[in-house]
């Protein structure tokens, strides 16, 4: 599990971007209409890696994606929502970035041990 901290003004293209380096041995990513643009695919695509990310609603041409693929998203998004069961995370209760990545780590632990 790779986790990255940008500050709430930064496009997800970014943090998607610095985190596209360590993604070498993974197959497809699944991702949110968010990530939707050819830039991002393209980098996929160089890195041999497949793309499941449904087009934008205001895209001319539209984008096929494996919507079964896609159903699988809901397990991130399950795990977020046990995240943000944690008071101290759900409201960035920390000021310093790395203090709060600090306490994400430790609730995502803390969860992947009770397999709540």
């Amino acid at each position: 599990m790779l986790l990255h901290l940008t500050a709430g003004q930064v496009s997800d293209h970014k943090g998607a971007r610095d985190l596209l380096k360590q993604l070498s041995q993974a197959g497809t990513l699944i991702a949110d209409r968010g990530y939707d643009s050819n830039r991002f695919r393209n980098e996929l695509a160089a890195r041999g890696i497949a793309s499941c990310i449904p087009g934008r609603k205001n895209r001319k041409q539209a984008i096929d994606y494996d919507k079964a693929l896609y159903k699988q998203r809901h397990k991130v998004e399950n795990m977020f929502a046990k995240l943000k069961d944690w008071r101290r995370i759900a409201t960035r209760y920390d000021r310093c970035a790395h203090t709060f990545l600090s306490a994400i780590n430790l609730a995502a632990s803390v969860a992947f041990y009770l397999k709540e």
